[in-house]
């Protein structure tokens, strides 16, 4: 896949560089993700998170039961009202996830050098000789030389938490091994990864489906991250499984790719899948250092050609106990920017971290300012050359509505859609102004009540880069007549008004079905 990757403007000049940053309505195109938990939960930090910018609130059910993610959900849902800011909800399974279960919560501290065995039993308690595991094929699985990696639940890869482990021999259904390097195991769970080993574990766990049936039939989430997605049928399986319960068939799916066999299956899964991310946390224990890199750039491009959204996992671990991230990590997410990202997911930085709103605050920041510098007219001309010719109808009406807003300059383009699909595709093209997709509720009825449809959709959106969705008042079809058209432009135009993204004079592309067809049009405003 050869393609050229520096997506930079070119040259940027030094005053610019200095410029102080301008603060914006949307503080940046790029959306974060971000996971709650024991520091993130309260009405108040996570109203300081929506205000910084996450957009998606992810509940991860590696960790904490039902009740727990409820009562955090609720507080979720409270912040959402008091900040009027739109959140998404993402349920994150646990998956074929190998894990050491520690009953007793008491630190176990590990000298490099000495021996420790891996067991299936459960019953044995965790210790610095004994970490009973939740796999029993482990065994079949390990030869002598094979390195297991143990680390705190969430790891952040710079703390003494975590533990190298080389298999020194297998006996029945036991692991024997040698520690690496010293390290003090904390708190209830570790999870397990063992380099490029098929864990013959089922991606949907029954857990999994329990927590998927209660928890998210009745809150209605919009996004399941499915975790350790190795095949295109897990994705399948999924699918199948969301639609026979009610509202989740208009679940979106988002496989989240963790290792070598995901990795292989890329192609695939992506097809299948409504999204990707980019778990580099477990990839880059089970790829060799060197290769992470060219991953992500090569699956986001495979994404962002696809019109699927990407999201990067484990970017400023370091401000999981500092203020700052490290130049390292400041360059890492611009990169992901540059790479093509269209959203940045926080872990152990929001969940136990000391600073959940501060790291949203900078990692906007550092977001918004790569998307100053990223090259658009090289990204435009290679998603047109990619798509190739004859366009779709769609996909062409898109990318037209692209290029006039950046010819014309305008401040912002507003799209009617009713499934997101012609949202989606705009922002595939990644203008440089935001996009105002405003969802038509569509009526729908199953013969026994009528409803409308569209909180989905709007929600969906706010995962895609450069889409900022709003609902419009279902008594306005999205194909009518010219004029209940006009009342919802005139009541999108005031929403970008009132926010600070247009001003009087700016210019405004407006997509929009009349009739049968889609038309682009280019309004200029007069106050």
């Amino acid at each position: 896949m050869h393609s050229n990757h520096l997506l930079l403007e070119e040259p940027i000049r030094m005053a610019t560089i200095l410029e102080p940053s301008k603060a914006n309505f949307f503080p940046a195109m790029t959306k974060i993700v971000g996971t709650l938990g024991p520091r993130s939960r309260s009405v108040e930090v996570i109203s300081g998170c929506l205000n910084a910018g996450m957009s998606v609130a992810r509940f991860d059910f590696s960790w904490g039961g039902s009740e727990y993610h409820q009562e955090t959900l609720d507080n979720m849902r409270t912040a959402v009202k008091s900040t009027k800011k739109l959140c998404a909800v993402m349920l994150d399974t646990v998956g074929a996830e190998m894990q050491v279960v520690n009953k007793s919560e008491k630190a176990i501290s590990l000298q490099q050098d000495d021996n420790v065995i891996l067991t299936p039993d459960k019953g044995q308690e965790a210790s610095s000789q004994v970490l009973p595991i939740n796999f029993d094929g482990l065994a079949k699985a390990m030869k002598k030389g094979d390195t297991i990696f143990v680390g705190q639940y969430l790891f952040t890869g710079s703390e003494t938490t975590s533990v190298w482990l080389e298999v020194d021999k297998v006996d029945g259904n036991d692991v024997h091994c040698i520690v690496k390097n010293s390290a003090t195991l904390a708190g209830a769970l570790f999870t397990l990864h063992a380099s490029q080993i098929h864990i013959d574990l089922p991606t949907l766990t029954e857990k999994d489906k329990e927590n998927i049936s209660t928890w998210g039939v009745a809150n209605k989430i919009d996004f399941l991250s499915l975790s350790y997605t190795r095949h295109a049928q897990d994705v399948r399986e999924a699918r199948e499984y969301l639609s026979k319960l009610g509202d989740l068939s208009q679940t979106q799916i988002f496989a989240k790719i963790e290792n070598i066999e995901g990795l292989t299956h890329f192609d695939e899964i992506l097809q299948e899948a409504d999204g990707i991310i980019l778990s580099r946390g477990n990839l880059g224990i089970d790829l060799p250092p060197e290769k992470v890199f060219l991953f992500q750039k090569a699956a986001l491009y495979k994404c962002n050609m696809a019109g699927k959204p990407a999201v990067v996992t484990r970017v400023v671990d370091s401000m999981t106990d500092n203020l700052r991230p490290t130049r390292a990590e400041a360059t890492d997410v611009a990169n992901a920017v540059l790479d093509g990202s269209d959203a940045i997911l926080l872990g152990a930085e929001t969940l136990r971290g000391l600073y959940p709103v501060e790291t949203i605050s900078i990692v906007g920041k550092i977001c918004a300012e790569a998307e100053k510098v990223f090259n658009q007219d090289l990204y435009f001309k290679k998603t047109v050359k990619y798509v190739g010719e004859p366009m779709s109808h769609l996909e062409s009406i898109a990318s037209s509505a692209v290029r006039a807003a950046i010819k014309v300059k305008a401040s912002v383009i507003i799209c009617f859609t009713s499934s997101g699909r012609a949202a989606r595709l705009i922002a595939k093209y990644r203008p440089t102004m935001p996009v105002l997709s405003v969802v038509i509720p569509r009526l729908k009825t199953n013969q026994l009540r009528w409803s409308f449809s569209g909180a989905f959709e709007a929600r969906q959106s706010l995962i895609v880069r450069g889409l900022f969705p709003m609902l419009a008042d279902p008594r306005h079809p999205a194909e009518s007549t010219s004029a209940t058209n006009e009342s919802v432009l005139k009541v999108a135009l005031d929403h970008g008004k009132g926010s600070g993204v247009i001003k009087s004079h700016d210019r405004v592309v407006v997509c929009q079905k009349v009739g049968d067809a889609a038309v682009v049009k280019i309004i200029e405003l007069e106050d």
